[in-house]
């Protein structure tokens, strides 16, 4: 005999099996939703459609840190302030609140190079907490930025603390490792042009999760130039063609980023 199959999840029931043309008992006076047929493997199925999941909450350090009121600061900084120096020791995690901070290295040459400028929901200087005794880097806000401070023991014990906070720290973590392969790989295969192009794309914040700034600060051509591994002049020369093909404009609040500026880094 077929069987038809009328599945209720109200009030966590389990699911009944109910021979055809047998009508099926509904408590008096309550109306059960309308549930939809699908058909599997020639056998009839009746299952209620799941409610779409719901977001999770966006992450805020903020409120996780304010459990620190002892072993936090926070502090202003003015456009190229110095926040750490290469050498400093290394005996704290800093937040970005608001603003901009540029993490860069000097070698044994004296040649320096820019390792990232970080927007603000950024955590640097993490790396206290694998072992590391001295900063590897310098840190150094390239516009008026609000940076809060955590001592190492407080960021260590928050973590041990707190799952959650961790978690999504964790998270930062690897997120921001796989950026750096994503520029290793960017570095080893890629023109000039398209690091370049690529660079002001996710300055911009295309392709990220949160929602593209399509007007990014201007930034000296010399800093690009170290953030791609190529020369100023060239640099130059690539940001006119950009500006001519309609990419990019200038304004005096900033440089305008359009998307269609991929079509740079798609081009083979």
């Amino acid at each position: 005999m077929g069987l038809k199959r009328l599945v209720s999840e109200d009030r966590g029931i389990r699911g009944t099996v109910t021979p055809i043309g047998k009508k099926v008992q509904k408590p008096p006076g309550k109306k059960s939703p309308p549930v939809p047929e699908v058909a599997v493997l020639g056998t009839e199925y009746s299952a209620p459609v799941n409610p779409p999941l719901e977001e999770p909450a966006a992450f805020h350090p903020t409120i996780f840190l304010t459990k620190l009121s002892n072993a936090r600061i926070n502090q202003a900084y003015q456009a190229d302030e110095l926040i750490y120096a290469q050498g400093d020791a290394a005996d704290a995690v800093f937040y970005i609140e608001s603003g901009k901070v540029k993490l860069t290295v000097v070698s044994s040459s004296g040649k320096e190079a820019v390792i990232a400028i970080l927007p603000e929901g950024n955590f640097f200087g993490e790396g206290c907490l694998a072992g590391q005794p001295v900063r590897m880097g310098t840190a150094c806000a390239t516009q008026r930025s609000a940076i809060t401070r955590v001592a190492k023991p407080a960021m260590t014990a928050l973590l041990h603390e707190d799952p959650e906070f961790a978690e999504r720290f964790l998270a930062h973590l690897l997120a921001r490792n796989i950026r750096m392969e994503a520029d290793l790989v960017d570095h080893l295969f890629n023109s000039s042009e398209k690091r370049l192009a690529r660079l002001l794309l996710l300055m911009a914040n295309f392709g990220q999760e949160s929602k593209p700034v399509p007007l990014i600060a201007n930034m000296s051509q010399e800093t690009l130039a170290q953030m791609i591994g190529t020369t100023r002049s060239r640099v130059s020369f690539f940001m006119n063609r950009f500006r001519e093909l309609g990419f990019i404009e200038y304004g005096d609040d900033g440089m305008h980023v359009h998307s269609s500026l991929v079509s740079v880094v798609l081009h083979d």
